[in-house]
């Protein structure tokens, strides 16, 4: 290789000319730990950063749990949704042992039998501590229709041959709480998702109009938020649900209930997507969008709302617990669902009577399905919004 001849008096500087073809891969940089951040898409930077909120994925596990189980609520409950075990009302918890006389056993109960006291005109119950009652798993027990199509009477757990298994206990007419609660749990946690689809796509809607048009869509828009933010929330709750027909079927009040959840929790969800296109609005690749002609609800959908999707999925999954919570309140105080429907807020309308609470405190159960899921949710909602923060 011939180097250029250079000035006298000066050194020459070495000169590296590689003859190698062109290889435009060759020339980036290697796939380092920085790299591959760099790489990463939006999804995938806020998965890691989800990934690292434990309390966050541990919460998603238990809420994907559940509601994998819905579908399968008939397989999981021990007992009937409607079974009623006359000589057992008011039965108190069955304990769920492995021990017994010192050595281990397989899962058992021990039975219980009661005698009525004149006194408190209640039932005393009394436990047989001598004979273990092994309960049994994946076995035939109460037959069920399965998801409306067939006849079935398969379970994962059934009571003991000749036995019982009350892991909460009973209510008045003793049906079984824990397996009431499973039952409940289909409709308390849909109520939750469908009021969210509502409220989601009114605010997506409203919002939208209002960030992206302005001038007096946006005032009307905001006058109409603001009136709905005045009103009381919970006696607006209430009024609505009492105006609902009575003569309503039960899959009718449950839609009504979740529309009139939806329809007033919409107006928060609206603020916020007004305020992010108030800013996204002005950027070029929106001006670009309408230069080529795109119409106002392509440049909405298109454009500006997948671009703080990630924020509005947080802020849904934190709106999911106000809606389980508002319904539950709505059956417990006997304007929401009702029998034969089965929810959490239904189970616990037995405990407004505190001499019953007093006596049977068990009936309170269906409180721990409720404050679970909500943290659960709140707790996900929360490493969903700070993952979701570019500025984290």
């Amino acid at each position: 290789m011939n180097l250029p001849s250079t000035p006298r008096g000066e050194s020459k500087t070495p000169h590296f000319v590689d003859t190698a073809p062109f290889d435009p891969g060759a020339s980036e940089p290697t796939a380092n730990e920085d790299e591959r951040y760099l790489r990463a898409s939006a999804l995938t930077l806020i998965w890691w950063k989800f990934r690292r909120h434990r309390l966050a994925v541990i919460s998603a596990l238990v809420l994907v749990a559940l509601y994998a189980s819905l579908p399968f609520v008939e397989l999981i409950a021990p007992y009937g949704l409607t079974k009623r075990n006359g000589d057992f009302l008011y039965a108190p918890p069955q304990t769920l042992r492995i021990f017994h006389d010192g050595g281990l056993h397989r899962p058992f109960v021990y039975p219980y039998s009661f005698t009525f006291n004149e006194e408190t005109f209640t039932r005393d119950y009394k436990v047989d501590v001598s004979r273990p009652q092994p309960i049994r798993f994946f076995c035939p027990g109460e037959p069920y229709r399965f998801w409306g199509l067939f006849d079935a009477s398969f379970h994962l757990v059934c009571p003991p041959k000749d036995g019982t298994m009350f892991l909460l206990g009973t209510d008045r007419l003793g049906r079984d709480m824990f397996s009431r609660i499973i039952y409940g749990a289909r409709i308390s946690l849909t109520v939750g998702l469908v009021g969210i689809a509502v409220s989601f796509a009114l605010g997506l809607f409203f919002g939208g109009l209002a960030g992206y048009l302005g001038g007096w869509v946006d005032n009307v828009i905001q006058r109409l938020i603001e009136i709905l933010r005045s009103l009381p929330e919970l006696p607006l709750w209430l009024a609505l649900s009492a105006a609902l027909p009575a003569n309503w079927s039960p899959l009718l009040v449950f839609f009504g209930i979740t529309i009139i959840l939806g329809l007033l929790d919409w107006p928060g969800l609206a603020r916020a997507v007004r305020s992010k296109l108030l800013a996204l609005r002005e950027e070029d690749y929106v001006k670009a969008a309408e230069l080529m002609g795109a119409s106002r609800s392509r440049v909405i959908g298109r454009h500006l709302i997948p671009n703080f999707m990630s924020h509005l999925i947080a802020s849904a999954t934190l709106s999911i617990p106000s809606m389980i919570l508002g319904e539950t309140a709505l059956s417990f105080l006997g304007l929401g669902l009702r029998p034969p429907i089965t929810s959490w807020g239904v189970l616990l309308n037995e405990a407004q009577n505190l001499a019953a609470v007093n006596l049977y405190p068990w009936l309170l159960a269906p409180i721990i399905p409720v404050v679970i899921v909500v943290l659960a949710f709140n707790f996900m909602g929360d490493g969903l919004r700070d993952a979701a923060d570019p500025y984290h």
